[in-house]
């Protein structure tokens, strides 16, 4: 009796399989490859410049700056090619910045929101002006860096901000319902001062963890099986790659401007009930004039939706726009339906507001 012929082509097929899994769990993809020069620093933080790519004649006068925020990396508005916010903006005639506040040593744990906001902002705002030769500009601020640009807006309300795009921002922490990182700060169950006193600056580990624990099954199992069940769809798992590289990229936060999160706005929710003192003034959300469109995440459980919701009552703006749109804190805007979604809604409102 002949012996049964196994064929080897499963077992190559598998294989093949466990060498991609090896690849992207264990290296680097390349993101943030849209071209762009260094134009301004100052300490670890730099302003760039991408290269405009719309003919001159077809660019929009009014520049627009990217703020991220300070414990992230902001390469995920350049994610990869074909799959960038930054891209994308620059191809319907933007001339684009990126504020890139670097990662904080063990001596910038003294670092408040207010020097993020009221010293390096400032100055790179008067660097886009100088370059751009107008007087006036578009600012987004996302997650974090919503913060920092609305204290700005507020605290500089007649340095020729024209337009303020918050997305995702975490303002308003009046509700406390629910697992949110406003649970896990609170004081009853995380001790701020001795994770500080241990380590100067919070790490960035640390923020990721809490992140992820608020939906473990998600982050910790769900994400790759969905990675394991598509590894043979080499779109998928570029993407998931790049998202991977960002997401596992962390850096601390400055524990000064962590502690200032945590005590003034997660657990007292001051700068909401315009009691939050920076440098000395009182910021008061009233000042904000400039035209303002909030995008919102409905599935965000990281800035849930009613923190993003009262800073429209709170501004003097005459413009304002509230986008809902599904989708997660991230994924509005680096997901795969980011490009048919929120990014041709911010192209449309902005086009009509830099001219």
């Amino acid at each position: 009796m002949e012996p049964a012929v196994v064929s080897a082509e499963p077992l190559r097929l598998m294989e093949e399989r466990l060498r991609t899994l090896n690849r992207v769990l264990t290296t680097k993809a390349p993101i943030a490859q849209t071209p762009k020069e260094l134009v301004w620093s100052l300490n670890k933080s730099k302003l760039y410049r991408y290269v405009p790519t719309a003919p001159e004649h077809e660019r929009y006068r009014i520049p627009l700056l990217l703020v991220f925020a300070i414990m992230n990396r902001p390469s995920i508005l350049d994610l990869r090619p074909g799959h960038s916010f930054v891209e994308f903006m620059l191809g319907r005639g933007y001339d684009v910045y990126l504020l890139d506040w670097g990662a904080p040593g063990l001596e910038d744990r003294e670092m408040k929101l207010d020097d993020y906001a009221l010293e390096y902002l400032p100055r790179a705002v008067h660097r886009v002006k100088a370059i751009s030769g107008t007087e006036e500009f578009s600012m987004l601020g996302w997650c974090i860096g919503a913060i920092l640009t609305t204290i700005y807006a507020a605290m500089r309300p007649d340095e020729g901000l024209r337009n303020l795009l918050l997305l995702t921002a975490p303002l308003d922490f009046s509700n406390r319902n629910g697992l949110t990182f406003a649970r896990w700060v609170d004081e009853k169950y995380f001790n701020l001062d001795l994770v500080l006193e241990t380590f100067g600056n919070m790490p960035g580990e640390m923020i990721d963890y809490g992140a992820k624990a608020l939906k473990p099954v998600e982050n910790y199992i769900s994400n790759y099986c969905k990675l394991w069940d598509n590894l043979d769809d080499p779109r998928v798992v570029e993407s998931w790659h790049a998202m991977n590289t960002w997401v596992t990229d962390n850096i601390p936060m400055a524990g000064a401007a962590y502690r200032q999160l945590i005590v003034e706005l997660y657990r007292n929710n001051r700068l909401m009930k315009n009691e939050l003192v920076v440098r000395g003034d009182r910021v008061d959300l009233s000042r904000i004039r400039a035209n303002l469109l909030t995008v919102i995440a409905a599935g965000d459980h990281i800035t849930p939706p009613c923190q993003s919701e009262a800073i429209l009552s709170k501004v003097s703006s005459r413009d304002t726009e509230l986008f809902r749109i599904p989708g997660g804190h991230i994924g509005i805007m680096a997901g795969s339906g980011a490009r048919q979604t929120t990014w041709p809604h911010i192209d449309g409102w902005l086009s009509a507001r830099s001219r």
